[in-house]
């Protein structure tokens, strides 16, 4: 059974740093595409980040605040954000896809996840 674990999510001030993690136990997702998505209450679900096997993709919000790296030994991808602003408050989760070669623009898209974690709470004080 494919589990997806997130951690990491707290209370910090506006300017300030988290870094998240996305624990992956069941299946090896060492090449395949992983990634960040995040929710605020009554807003659509927003793509922050992801991770190919040949490089990634940040969205337009949080581009030059985050980067996504991944441990493949740890078989763990972790979301490093910085310059954390009141907007970045929301739910972040973690999602996994099967399928191998997915380019970093469908890597974009949530629908091609099979995955997902419970979610991890940010909250950006101002």
């Amino acid at each position: 059974q494919v589990q997806l674990v997130e951690s990491g999510g707290g209370l910090v001030q506006a300017g300030g740093s988290l870094r998240l993690s996305c624990a992956a136990s069941g299946r090896t997702f060492s090449s395949g595409a992983m990634g960040w998505f995040r929710q605020a209450p009554g807003k659509e679900r927003e793509f922050v980040a992801a991770i190919t096997g040949t490089g990634g993709s940040t969205g337009d919000s949080v581009k030059g605040r985050i980067i996504i790296s991944r441990d493949k030994a740890k078989n763990t991808v972790y979301l490093h954000m910085n310059t954390l602003k009141p907007e970045d408050t929301a739910v972040y989760y973690c999602a996994a896809a099967r399928e191998g070669g997915l380019s970093n623009f469908q890597a974009m898209d949530p629908a091609v996840y099979d995955y997902w974690g419970q979610g991890t709470q940010v909250t950006v004080s101002s």
